[in-house]
């Protein structure tokens, strides 16, 4: 009787290989070119059978790139990545370490996260916010992947992930923040609509002292030494009139006149009122 021993009979211990991995159509065979490459030195042959592999391995590259179409990035931007890529896992691979399609894949693939990681934030983003960010949103996608599952909370992420809650939260802010949206961005469509630049911000006061500061100088410098003494003791120093006036021998009655006068001659100085001839120094009444 003739037994057939392609297939193992029942309750036989024996296991056969595991078929090989089924290679992809765009998987050329260019072990030979890969062998001729590593060969060569620099010069125009090493670089026509360098560009014969690219050509050759260019449709997985393609391939690569169609995994992360519509992620707000062209596919012929992201075809372009890819082949960098390509072109980078050529030049570093090494023929006696295993087939090439192995070692090209995720090479060309980190090239395009890495674009998208670097290249695609409309605003930098550090490092480490990305990665909370990456971390965020793939626990997000594997505690509602059962149908009916609730929207998980920040103390779920921050379990699932080993993350701390304020982790969490700089990773779901970045969940948000890929994109900017314009100060002009119009935020109400009524007649009266306003922009996200009416939103934010408030007016700040310390440009008007600056302003006013400056104005100043000018006609401070005009009034008498006695009189910039007693202006810098009351508003800088913070004496009362009564200190001032014992510190330099006058009545507390002229300290206040001097000092009222001073001030109503600066003012009109920065308005344009004073009268007079300008620059011939200030005519102040003495004690």
């Amino acid at each position: 009787m003739l037994i057939d021993t392609s297939a193992p009979r029942p309750g036989s211990s024996d296991t056969t290989a595991a078929p090989p991995r089924r290679r992809h159509d765009d998987a050329p065979d260019t072990a030979a070119l890969f062998a001729r490459l590593a060969s060569l030195e620099e010069g125009p042959e090493r670089d026509a059978v360098r560009d014969e592999l690219a050509t050759a391995w260019l449709p997985m590259a393609h391939r690569i790139a169609g995994r992360f179409r519509d992620r707000g990035e062209s596919i012929e931007d992201l075809r372009q990545v890819a082949a960098l890529g390509l072109v980078k896992a050529i030049d570093r691979f090494d023929p006696s370490r295993g087939a090439f399609e192995s070692y090209a894949v995720p090479t060309i693939t980190g090239e395009v996260k890495r674009h998208f990681r670097d290249r695609m934030w409309a605003l930098r983003v550090p490092r480490r916010v990305q990665e909370l960010r990456n971390k965020v949103r793939v626990a997000r996608r594997e505690l509602t992947q059962n149908p009916g599952s609730p929207e998980p909370s920040v103390e779920d992420i921050a379990a699932h992930t080993g993350l701390t809650e304020e982790e969490v939260g700089a990773g779901m802010e970045a969940l948000e923040s890929f994109s900017t949206l314009s100060l002009d961005a119009e935020l109400s469509s009524d007649d009266d609509g306003y922009s996200l630049a009416d939103t934010l911000g408030a007016a700040d006061t310390s440009y008007d002292v600056v302003v006013d500061r400056e104005s100043a100088k000018e006609g401070l410098r005009r009034l008498p030494e006695r009189e910039r003494a007693i202006l810098y003791m009351r508003f800088f120093e913070d004496m009362t009139q009564s200190r001032i006036a014992d510190r330099l021998g006058i009545s507390q009655m002229h300290v206040s006149r001097l000092i009222s006068r001073s001030c109503a001659r600066v003012r009109a100085d920065v308005m344009g009122q004073r009268k007079g001839p300008r620059g011939t120094g200030g005519h102040s009444a003495t004690a």
